[in-house]
């Protein structure tokens, strides 16, 4: 009982420090404001209750919210799907969330994300984050599913399906539920109180959820978690017909990330989770990459039964989300980054080319040597040097000079409102028919700010890289004209001020949808259909000076009309057997955040920027029995007129390039199969995967600007070279191959789960730059007959994974108490990659001509960026219901 009583008042504590934290915030106000007048919205009645998988557990939304939906440089675009009719589906999310599987190999825009009916994918990436709901794990547990040639009452499914959450008060099992984790993942410790009504005898129901998640270190050293969730949710149902539910919700987060790193870090430092992220300042740990999250939303739904055949829900949502993310920047001084590649022993010791002889000499083997005793001599040598940093600036300070090292923080702040509503009619008891509108728009501020200087007086808004291609005093130098002094000078940026870049992404949206579904003897088919309308601007609030006239102000507007139409049809055969076919065409307005070709230097929108194709389609056969449930599905998706937006820095040019590329053509095929089988009546038997491929199946169209000199590489002088030669690429952080085996044991209480996992062919993220046509040319990457030999994808290693869980559940005289243990990796395989990138830098330099002047003993092209899956870890959940 006392080390209950401890750990409640430790919880209780941390939760008074987050809050004092947030209350510190400058935009405090602007949250609070968010918590007042924000709303949103349903399509699914009071009465429905969404599909509810078994496998959706505490443990499944652990992984989700805290491993795979936060950090935007890893592969974290999981996606959890179900179906009660499909065994692959139901299972795939959460069983191979560990490796961060994508359903299909799709992005996470093409996986449609509702609250009440309104679509609450982000309108500026098109994906939805995890992190929105982060903490709301019984909220989020009464959801609908729909995989993409099902139907549903709220939209046309997605092209990897749509889900839908009900966040109405009354539809949430009523009484109290209190749950404390431990746990060695992200976070270390979490608790969690939830109540619910339910509706009383006057028709109001309420709800409400706190949960805060702590770790002072979280599975990757030099990691921290701080979250505090919370839900409000109250519902008024009148005899009438009439219900109005009004909920918000938030969570406030601060983290620090994980960075990816190469072999040969992970080597030196005997570690799969080498951080090069942090250091040490005055003895004590502090991360370079901070990240504060918090979205307070709120949704108002109005449901109208009109009839006992039609239902309206019309809904109103409203976020105001803010994101900050750090960095540690330098100025005319060394990379501080640790494990930057000049610090490596690579760079002096070609370990690549055994006919190298200029970087295989006596003296490149001393330093190789020197370099790998330095890396293994101590953690803080390969870690940030934060006290060098300070006393680097005070000396520059003490001479007059800006800060040669800075912490900037990027900033994404966005206001979006969305207004839907949706009407069900059944015309009979075989048919049914739905139809929807939906209207929105998004506000996105995009800046950045002085985190921190370091001990240093002051910087200046100038862009410093472009030193050299123009003269100190030459206006293109300037990141803000408008802010410049008499003299030209530019503004003096302090702590918390605006630096670099600041511009906001203007978008709107409309989408008409409907469907129509019958059952027609032994054959259940769906028609849906939908038309949408996207506008989207870019305004400027800095003049740049490499665009003084295209930078300040508003752009022109960039207007898409889309739209598409699906068929799905059931035919039953009789004996448990069922037959599936999907077919679906649409067209998909390109995503904001790919529109402009350098939005933080000017307002040019990408050329040829179009609507993306996207062709469908999809045939199944399922049986279900008593004792076997099986389903064997085969799937081709095909995207034409893609859009993808890099940024990074192109060693050809010794500059960073912000690069469009279009005409990307894809295609999404394979099969997924999945069965379970009673051995015995409390033993089942389960095997699921997926083979599939998903890649690039021709070449792009490529073009970049110089930041430098404000060029873009088709103005260069006698360029002719256009082409992305990606084809055969394929999409990355992902396994193409995945299996399972499994065993489950459910009796008296009891639940025992024991799976084992299998993945491979896991791409990671191909560098463009490695395969433009100049390149290639450059480096002489052209056979006698004119073929150009391009470089083979990097990929991971993948391997076996063994997890199970176990718990029990017990009735007390009063409510119910469950105890669960889930285990990840339980044999401890850190082979496994989970995803990662290639280098974007050559492995040489070049003269004044574009022509290769020196090679380099470090080859970027070998040493690729990636993460392993974590080791052995678990989470220990203790809920009490009452």
């Amino acid at each position: 009982m006392f080390s209950f009583l401890k750990f409640i008042l430790l919880l209780c504590s941390q939760c008074i420090t987050f809050i004092n934290f947030i209350s510190m915030q400058k935009k405090l106000k602007f949250a609070v404001m968010a918590l007042g007048c924000c709303s949103m919205a349903y399509a699914q009645t009071p009465e429905d209750k969404g599909v509810q998988a078994s496998v959706l557990d505490e443990a499944a939304f652990t992984f989700t919210e805290a491993q795979l939906g936060e950090d935007d440089d890893m592969s974290s675009n999981v996606t959890i799907l179900n179906s009660s009719s499909n065994v692959y589906a139901s299972e795939v999310g959460y069983l191979f969330s560990p490796v961060r599987f994508r359903y299909r190999a799709l992005d996470q825009k093409y996986n449609d994300v509702y609250i009440n009916g309104v679509m609450v994918n982000d309108m500026e990436s098109g994906q939805f984050r995890y992190s929105m709901v982060g903490g709301l794990n019984q909220q989020t547990k009464n959801v609908d599913y729909s995989l993409p040639f099902e139907g549903n009452n709220f939209s046309m499914s997605g092209l990897s399906g749509s889900n839908n959450y009900n966040f109405r008060a009354g539809s949430m099992a009523s009484g109290h539920r209190i749950t404390l984790s431990g746990a060695n993942r992200n976070y270390t410790l979490r608790g969690m109180y939830t109540y619910a009504s339910g509706f009383n005898n006057r028709g109001w129901a309420f709800a409400g959820n706190v949960t805060y998640r702590w770790a002072d270190r979280g599975y990757v050293e030099g990691t921290f978690y701080n979250s505090l969730s919370y839900f409000l949710g109250v519902q008024k149902k009148w005899n009438n017909g009439h219900s109005l539910s009004f909920s918000t919700w938030g969570n406030p987060t601060e983290r620090s990330t994980q960075g990816a790193s190469t072999d040969e870090a992970y080597w030196l430092a005997n570690d799969r989770y080498y951080n090069p992220y942090w250091g040490y300042q005055d003895g004590h740990i502090r991360n370079s990459r901070i990240v504060n999250d918090f979205a307070p939303s709120a949704i108002l739904t109005w449901d109208w039964d009109i009839d006992k055949n039609t239902k309206l829900t019309t809904s109103l949502f409203g976020k105001y989300s803010m994101y900050k993310s750090t960095k540690l920047n330098y100025n005319n001084s060394d990379n501080p980054q640790p494990d930057y590649w000049k610090n490596m022993p690579s760079s002096y010791y070609d370990v690549w080319d055994e006919s190298d002889t200029r970087y295989r000499t006596e003296q490149c083997l001393n330093d190789w040597n020197y370099a790998c005793d330095y890396w293994t001599d101590s953690k803080a040598n390969r870690q940030i040097n934060w006290d060098r940093l300070y006393y680097a600036n005070k000396q520059a300070a003490a001479n007059g000079q800006d800060a040669l090292y800075y912490v900037q923080a990027k900033h994404n702040d966005n206001i979006t409102a969305m207004l839907s509503s949706t009407l069900t009619k059944n015309l009979g008891k075989d048919r049914v028919w739905n139809a929807g509108v939906m209207l929105g728009g998004n506000i996105g501020k995009h800046y950045q700010t002085m985190e921190d200087l370091l001990g240093a007086e002051y910087f200046h808004n100038l862009n410093t890289y472009a030193l050299g291609t123009y003269p100190m005093g030459d206006p293109r130098l300037q990141y803000d004209l408008n802010t410049v002094d008499a003299n030209g000078n530019a503004a003096v940026v302090r702590e918390d001020d605006k630096f670099g870049y600041n511009y906001d992404l203007i978008a709107r949206k409309g989408l008409a949808w409907t469907s129509y579904s019958e059952n027609f003897g032994m054959l259940h088919y769906t028609i849906a259909g939908k038309l949408g309308y996207d506008d989207m601007q870019r305004k400027g609030r800095m003049r740049n000076g490499m665009f003084a006239d295209n930078s300040f102000g508003k752009s022109k507007r960039a207007k898409f009309v889309s739209g598409g139409a699906k068929f799905s049809g059931n035919l039953t055969l009789g004996g448990g057997f069922v037959a599936l076919v999907g077919i679906g065409y649409e067209q998909r307005a390109p995503q904001i955040t790919k529109a402009f070709a350098s939005p933080e230097m000017n307002n040019e929108f990408v050329k040829g920027l179009r609507n993306e194709r996207l062709f469908s389609s999809e045939v199944g056969f399922q049986y279900q029995g008593a004792w076997l449930h099986a389903n064997v599905n085969a799937y081709f998706n095909q995207l034409d007129n893609g859009t993808e937006w890099q940024n990074f820095y192109y060693d050809d040019i010794n500059s960073f390039s912000y690069i469009s590329i279009t005409g990307v053509q894809k295609k999404y095929y394979g099969l997924e199969a999945g069965l379970t089988f009673k051995i015995t009546s409390f033993l089942d038997f389960k095997a699921l995967g997926t083979l599939s491929d998903a890649r690039y199946t021709k070449n792009a169209n490529y073009r970049y600007l110089n930041a430098t000199s404000a060029e873009y590489s088709d103005e260069k002088a006698g360029s002719v070279y256009d082409e992305l030669f990606c084809r055969n690429m394929r999409e990355s952080g992902t396994p193409l191959t995945a299996a399972s085996l499994g065993l489950s044991y459910h009796q008296k209480g009891w639940f025992i789960d024991v799976n084992a996992n299998y993945y491979d062919r896991i791409y990671l993220s191909y560098s463009p730059s490695l395969r433009y046509q100049e390149t290639l040319i450059t480096m002489g990457n052209v056979d006698g007959e004119g073929n150009y030999i391009v470089p083979e994808q990097a990929k991971g290693h993948g391997g076996w994974m063994v997890d199970a869980s176990i718990g029990k559940s017990l009735r007390l005289k009063k409510g119910s108490l469950s105890i669960n243990l889930s285990l990840t990796n339980v044999l401890n395989n850190q082979d496994i990659v989970t995803g990662g990138y290639e280098q974007s830098r050559s492995d040489y330099t070049t003269d004044a001509s574009g022509a290769i002047s020196n090679y380099r003993a470090y080859k970027f092209s070998k040493n690729v960026k990636k993460y392993y899956a974590f080791g052995t870890n678990g989470l220990l959940n203790i809920a009490y219901k009452f």
